[in-house]
């Protein structure tokens, strides 16, 4: 089994979307790992703000199966592919990590650890050790380092009950 990070995002009916994802990922994967949930300000576009998290899974499906499970519940959530870039989202799910590959091709590490808050601040809180497969610095140890725009990064404790609290 390898370990993936995906972070999870939505500015639609944002607390069920993020509900029903937890819940979909936990039917797929079993047990998860969850980092506390963040609001932050839209990015790219006017529009409602987001809620954001990082969520660990253990699997034994290659990325690119991995990506293709989250396309599916991002689907069945009302996601729909070939939306500009910054828009609003139902449900957004990013392989951000598998195991300590590095596949520049495949995208991942996913860039977007070292360039957005709302992504590396959840995965310090969930993984706070683990180290970058890439640059080999704790998440940890980034985030204290980060340049990143925090774009009203907001930590909402509790806001998803038990469904928002790490396991």
């Amino acid at each position: 089994m390898t370990r993936a990070w995906v972070s999870a995002g939505t500015n639609v009916d944002p607390e069920a979307n993020m509900r029903a994802a937890i819940r979909s990922l936990q039917q797929e994967f079993g047990e998860l790992l969850l980092s506390p949930v963040y609001r932050t300000k839209a990015v790219g576009f006017e529009g409602d703000d987001f809620l954001n998290m990082v969520i660990g899974m253990d699997t034994d499906l290659p990325p690119d199966q991995l990506r293709s499970r989250l396309r599916e519940i991002e689907k069945r959530q009302g996601r729909m592919r070939g939306e500009e870039k910054f828009s609003p989202r139902t449900i957004d799910l990013d392989l951000l990590t598998w195991g300590n590959l590095v596949d520049e091709a495949a995208g991942i590490p996913r860039d977007e650890i070292l360039e957005y808050a709302f992504v590396l601040k959840p995965l310090a809180d969930v993984a706070p050790e683990e180290l970058h497969p890439q640059i080999m610095k704790s998440y940890a140890q980034l985030w204290q380092e980060c340049p990143c725009e925090r774009n009203g990064l907001v930590e909402l404790a509790g806001l998803l009950g038990d469904a928002g609290d790490p396991h």
